[in-house]
């Protein structure tokens, strides 16, 4: 059984729906995202909104090339991500130890437990959760790399049967 190219799509917008699921389900969890976790979910919602969009008989081509572009984006960040969590390269200074500015805070932020409110600073730069020596954000950039080629695959077959028709209706 071979699947068309709308459907193949589908199974890529629904692994960024898996993936989302499972990020909301880890902060259900009491594991609280860091600003490039979230960056990465952003992608993720739009394959699964490309996804919605096939359903309903939009141009498949573009879709899937957005598609690919999307679950490309997020695997990207997750990259990132994992290289500023293991020390490779430096992150954002809003979310990692490297670079904040200490002169506008206040006595509550540097001590968070002079405050009554819960502390919500998440650091970019420390792994929370890993598993087989991958962190959530290098299990994101892997699974998001396999759901691009998903969706290359779909583009590349609906190219494909696109030029052949073309090919049937000029002769």
């Amino acid at each position: 059984m071979t699947l068309s190219p709308k459907e193949r799509g589908l199974i890529a917008a629904g692994g960024s729906t898996v993936l989302l699921l499972a990020a909301f389900l880890f902060q259900a969890a009491g594991y609280a995202p860091c600003a490039m976790c979230i960056w990465q979910r952003y992608p993720h919602a739009i394959a699964i909104a490309l996804g919605a969009f096939l359903m309903v008989g939009l141009p498949v081509l573009p879709l899937l090339m957005a598609g690919a572009a999307a679950a490309f984006t997020t695997a990207g960040i997750g990259i990132f991500h994992t290289g500023v969590e293991r020390g490779w390269w430096e992150g954002p200074t809003a979310c990692t130890g490297s670079g904040l500015d200490m002169s506008n805070l206040t006595g509550a932020d540097l001590l968070p437990s002079a405050s009554s409110a819960p502390s919500t600073l998440v650091m970019c730069d420390e792994v929370a959760w890993e598993f087989l020596s991958l962190s959530m954000a290098s299990w994101n950039a892997l699974w998001s790399l396999v759901l691009a080629g998903i969706w290359m695959m779909a583009f590349a077959k609906a190219r494909r049967m696109s030029r052949s028709s073309k090919n049937l209706t000029a002769t």
